[in-house]
C-alpha cells in the first residue's frame, strides 16, 4: 500500500512539473508497403505522451519540439496494420522515419476500451468487444445509429410503435432496457434518451461504435446485464471539411433527407483541436397501407455539437464535449393541423443538450493513468398523445442527467506472477425524471442517485489473461447495497486462437425505463404503463464462453467466432394488462415475476481477399423463456416464452471494390418468427410472425478533385425485396404497437459528399 501511495505521488509530481523540451524533431512519410503510394491523415504518434499529428495529403508529418528520451512511435491507419518503432530522440536533433503500413482489411487487433475502461488490444482483452466504424456505416448506408446497430452478432433493433416509430436494441435477446448505452464510456444516455434516441444520434458525430455483448455491471453500472455499447464520438485530427447529403425515396415519392456538415481544425503545434458537426433531417409521415394514417411518422431534427481538446502537457490532455439535438416527430393523421384536430396523433418536440468534460494525466512510462470527468444531459420533451380529439391529452417531461467519476490505473510490468494493470475508481451518477400529463392522471416524479465505485486486477500477456473485478452501488431506490462481481479468463492455446470464459453479475432497481415512458394507441384508446407499488429489483447472473480463431493464407484473411451466452433472471420485471383508467385509458402495470432465462449462441464470420471483397455475417440462435408462465390478458392462458423475442436473427455485409474509383457493397439482415401482442377491437390476441429478410446494396463512385478534395457520389436500394410487414393494424382504432419487421418497406437513395 505504501509502495502504490508513494507512486501516486510521484506520478502526480511529474505530472505537474513536466519534462523539458529540446529543439528536437521527427519527420518522414508513410506509404503503402504493397503499392508504394503515400497515405494521407495516418495518425502518427508517440507512445506513452499526448503528442501526435496525423499525415497531410501527401503522405508526409513533421513532429517539433519534442522530449528527450526513448521513445516507440506508432503509425495507425483503418484497414492497415499498426506499426511502431524505436527511436531515440536528442536535443538540436531532427529524425527521419518513414512507414510502410501493410494493408489489414479485418482489422483484427484494434485498440478497444469498453472491456476494461482501459486501452487494450481486440485480440487481447478478456471480453469480445465488436466495433463498428465509419467503414461499416458507410457501406450500409446509415445516417443514425438505429440504423447500423442491427449489423452485429446478438444484436437487433425493432420499431415497437406504428405512429411514432420508437426503436429498441436488443443484446442477447433481452430487451432494450437491460442494454446500457453510453457516450464517451459515460452512461449519460438515460432512460428517456433511449425511447428514441438510436434514431436520434447521426453517425456524423460518431468515430465508432463498440459493443460488449453480456453482463458490464461490474464496470458501468445497473443497467448493463445484457449489454454495453459505447458510442465514441469524433476526435479533431488533422483540418479538414465535409459536407454530404443521402436522400431516402419511399415508394410513393415520400422522402427522408440528411444533411450533414462536419469540420474538423487543429493548430499548427497540434496542442489543441476541435472537430465540429451538424446535421438537419426531413422525414414526411408515410402511408403504407393506405388507410389515411402514417406507418412511419414524419421527422423534423437538427443536431450540432463539437468535439475538442487542448494539450495541457506532454502527459496530461483536456478533452471537452457537446451536443444539441432538436427534434420533432409525429404520427396519426391530419399533419397541416394541430395534434389534437387529428384522429390520431402521437406528437412529441424533443430539445436535448449534453456534454462533458475530461482530464487525463499520464506518467512518460505509462504505469500511472488517471482521468477525472463529469458528464451531463438535460431533456426537455412536449407531447401530445391520443386516439379521439381531445384538446386535453398534451403533456411535458423533463429529464436531468449528471454523471461524474474519477478513475486510475497502475500499471506493473511483473506483479505477483506476470504484467498486470491494477484499476479503481469511483462514480456517481444522478437522474431526475418528471413526467407530467395533467388530463391522464399521470404526474410521474422519480429521482435515481447512485454511488459506486469499481476496483479491478487484470494479468495479461500474449498467451493467458486473468481478470477480476467488482462493483459497489448503493442505490436510493434500492435498500442496501449492490455489489456486482465480475470474472474472465482468456487462453490462447496458439497465436491465432483465443478462448475466453466469463461471469457477471448485475441488477436493475425498481424504476420507469424507457418503454414505461412511452405511450400508444391502442384500439382508440390509449396504453399507458404503471409501476407496481411493491415492484423489486431484478437481479441477473451471466455466463459465456467464446472461441476466436484468426488466420491467413496469402492475401486472405479470415477470422471465426462462436461464443455461447446464459443469462438468468430473478425477479424478473414484466407487463400484466390490469384494466382501465376513469378515462377508458388501458393501464398496464410493471411487476415482477419469479424469473427468467435467456441463452443462445452466437456465430461471426469475417473473411477478406485483400482489394477483392471485404464479407463480415453473423447469426444468432437462442431461447427466451420466463422460468413459469406469464399472464398479460385475462383473456389469454399464460404465456412461458418471451414475447418479441424471435430464436434466430442474422445480419450480413458484403464490401468490393470494383476499382480505386468504383465501390459496392451488399448488406441484409434476417430475423426469424416470434410471438408478438395484438389487441383488435378490444380482443387480446397472440401471433407467431413470419421470417423476415430485409437486403439492400449501395454503388458508390470517387471523383479526386486534386489530393486533398474529393466528392463521392452513390445510389442504392434498401430492402430490395420489399419485406415488410404486411398485416399492419389499420385505421382510428389500430393497435400502434402491433409492428414488427423490418422498419421500411423498400426504399431507394441516392447521395452526395464533398470532403477536403
Amino acid at each position: 500500500m505504501k509502495l502504490i501511495i508513494y507512486s501516486g505521488i510521484m506520478f502526480l509530481f511529474s505530472t505537474i512539473t513536466g519534462v523539458a523540451q529540446r529543439d528536437a524533431n521527427v519527420n518522414g512519410h508513410v506509404v503503402d508497403a504493397k503499392t508504394g503510394e503515400h497515405l494521407p491523415y495516418v495518425t502518427v504518434a508517440l507512445k506513452g505522451t499526448t503528442v501526435g499529428i496525423t499525415t497531410d495529403a501527401t503522405g508526409h508529418y513533421f513532429l517539433k519540439d519534442l522530449p528527450i528520451g526513448q521513445f516507440k512511435l506508432s503509425a495507425s491507419f483503418i484497414g492497415y496494420k499498426t506499426v511502431e518503432k524505436q527511436i531515440s530522440i536528442e536535443a538540436n536533433k531532427t529524425l527521419e522515419i518513414n512507414f510502410e503500413l501493410e494493408e489489414e482489411s479485418l482489422s483484427l487487433d484494434e485498440i478497444v476500451v469498453s472491456a476494461t475502461r482501459n486501452e487494450s488490444r481486440k485480440q487481447e482483452s478478456g471480453i469480445i468487444v465488436n466495433v463498428m466504424s465509419k467503414k461499416m456505416f458507410e457501406a450500409v448506408s446509415s445516417n443514425n445509429l438505429s440504423e447500423t446497430m442491427c449489423f452485429q452478432p446478438g444484436l437487433r433493433v425493432e420499431n415497437n410503435c406504428g405512429n411514432c416509430g420508437t426503436t429498441q436494441l436488443r443484446i442477447n435477446g433481452l430487451e432494450g432496457q437491460y442494454s446500457q448505452v453510453l457516450v464517451d464510456s459515460r452512461p449519460i444516455f438515460s432512460s428517456l434518451a433511449a425511447v428514441y434516441g438510436l434514431e436520434q444520434l447521426p453517425v456524423a458525430m460518431i468515430e465508432r461504435i463498440e459493443v460488449v455483448r453480456g453482463g458490464g455491471s461490474a464496470l458501468f453500472g445497473s443497467n448493463a446485464i445484457g449489454g454495453v455499447v459505447n458510442i465514441i464520438t469524433k476526435e479533431p485530427l488533422h483540418n479538414s471539411l465535409a459536407l454530404s447529403n443521402t436522400t431516402n425515396v419511399f415508394g410513393n415519392g415520400t422522402t427522408d433527407i440528411n444533411t450533414a456538415v462536419n469540420g474538423s481544425f487543429v493548430s499548427d503545434d497540434h496542442k489543441a483541436g476541435i472537430y465540429v458537426f451538424g446535421m438537419l433531417k426531413d422525414r414526411s409521415p408515410y402511408d403504407y397501407n393506405g388507410d389515411g394514417f402514417s406507418d412511419i411518422p414524419k421527422i423534423n431534427s437538427s443536431t450540432v455539437g463539437f468535439k475538442g481538446y487542448y494539450r495541457t502537457g506532454l502527459y496530461s490532455k483536456l478533452t471537452a464535449e457537446y451536443h444539441n439535438i432538436g427534434e420533432i416527430r409525429r404520427g396519426g393523421n391530419s399533419f397541416d393541423n394541430p395534434p389534437h384536430k387529428a384522429d390520431i396523433a402521437e406528437y412529441l418536440n424533443h430539445s436535448i443538450n449534453g456534454g462533458g468534460l475530461k482530464f487525463d494525466f499520464f506518467t512518460r512510462d505509462s504505469k500511472h493513468r488517471a482521468s477525472i470527468y463529469a458528464s451531463a444531459q438535460g431533456i426537455n420533451r412536449n407531447s401530445y398523445f391520443a386516439a379521439q380529439q381531445n384538446t386535453d391529452n398534451y403533456g411535458n417531461t423533463t429529464d436531468a442527467t449528471f454523471v461524474s467519476g474519477a478513475q486510475y490505473t497502475f500499471s506493473s510490468n511483473h506483479l505477483l506472477f506476470m504484467p498486470a494493470e491494477l484499476t479503481g475508481g469511483v462514480e456517481y451518477s444522478y437522474n431526475k425524471l418528471n413526467d407530467r400529463f395533467a388530463s391522464l392522471n399521470r404526474n410521474l416524479r422519480q429521482t435515481s442517485a447512485v454511488a459506486g465505485g469499481f476496483l479491478q486486477a487484470e494479468w495479461k500477456n500474449r498467451q493467458f489473461g486473468l481478470l477480476i473485478g467488482a462493483r459497489l452501488d448503493k442505490h436510493n431506490l434500492v435498500k442496501r447495497a449492490v455489489f456486482s462481481p465480475r470474472g474472465t479468463i482468456r487462453y490462447n492455446p496458439t497465436d491465432k486462437l483465443n478462448l475466453r470464459a466469463s461471469y457477471s453479475s448485475g441488477y436493475r432497481a425498481p424504476q420507469a425505463y424507457n418503454e414505461d415512458l412511452h405511450i400508444e394507441a391502442v384500439g382508440g384508446a390509449l396504453g399507458l404503463i404503471e409501476l407496481s407499488n411493491d415492484l423489486k429489483p431484478e437481479y441477473s447472473h451471466s455466463l459465456s464462453a467464446s472461441a476466436d480463431w484468426y488466420f491467413n493464407i496469402g492475401q486472405f484473411q479470415c477470422n471465426l467466432l462462436a461464443e455461447t451466452f446464459y443469462t438468468l433472471l430473478n425477479d424478473v420485471f414484466t407487463l400484466e394488462k390490469t384494466g382501465k383508467d376513469s378515462h377508458g385509458n388501458l393501464i398496464y402495470t410493471r411487476r415482477n415475476a419469479s424469473g427468467a432465462s435467456v441463452k443462445g449462441v452466437n456465430a461471426e464470420a469475417r473473411f477478406a481477399l485483400s482489394g477483392l471483397i471485404d464479407v463480415q455475417l453473423g447469426y444468432t440462435l437462442q431461447q427466451s423463456r420466463y422460468r413459469s408462465p406469464e399472464q398479460w390478458s385475462d383473456k389469454l392462458n399464460p404465456q412461458k416464452k418471451i414475447f418479441r423475442a424471435p430464436d434466430s436473427y442474422g445480419y450480413f455485409i458484403a464490401n468490393m471494390p470494383l476499382s480505386h474509383r468504383w465501390n459496392v457493397s451488399f448488406f441484409g439482415n434476417y430475423t426469424g418468427s416470434m410471438l408478438v401482442k395484438h389487441t383488435r377491437n378490444g380482443i387480446d390476441m397472440e401471433k407467431v410472425t413470419p421470417d423476415f429478410f430485409d437486403a439492400g446494396m449501395k454503388l458508390s463512385h470517387l471523383f479526386r478533385l486534386s489530393k486533398a478534395v474529393e466528392l463521392e457520389w452513390n445510389v442504392g436500394v434498401k430492402n430490395v425485396f420489399n419485406s415488410f410487414q404486411s398485416d399492419m393494424d389499420y385505421g382510428q382504432t389500430k393497435d400502434a404497437a402491433y409492428v414488427y419487421g423490418p422498419a421500411f418497406p423498400r426504399m431507394f437513395f441516392t447521395g452526395l459528399k464533398f470532403s477536403m
